[in-house]
């Protein structure tokens, strides 16, 4: 998967998280308020690691610009 797949992906299940989280609050659904937050986690831990994908990428694609100009 891309970075910017997990990014998107991770954004879009936490804030179902979210939206399950505050339905359970709302409706006073213990397990669904805990599945929401647990979803909503899970998002936010996809993203970062679509982050330091990207991160990655980008570090990579600069050192070996660098190493080019440093050979030139």
């Amino acid at each position: 998967m891309t970075a910017y797949k997990d990014q998107v992906q991770g954004r879009l299940k936490e804030v179902q998280g979210k939206i399950k989280e505050a339905a359970g609050k709302l409706v006073g659904n213990k397990e669904l308020q805990a599945k929401g937050k647990a979803q909503k986690t899970r998002g936010k831990a996809q993203a970062k690691f679509g982050d330091v994908k990207q991160k990655l990428k980008a570090t990579k694609k600069k050192a070996t610009k660098k190493r080019a100009a440093a050979k030139k």
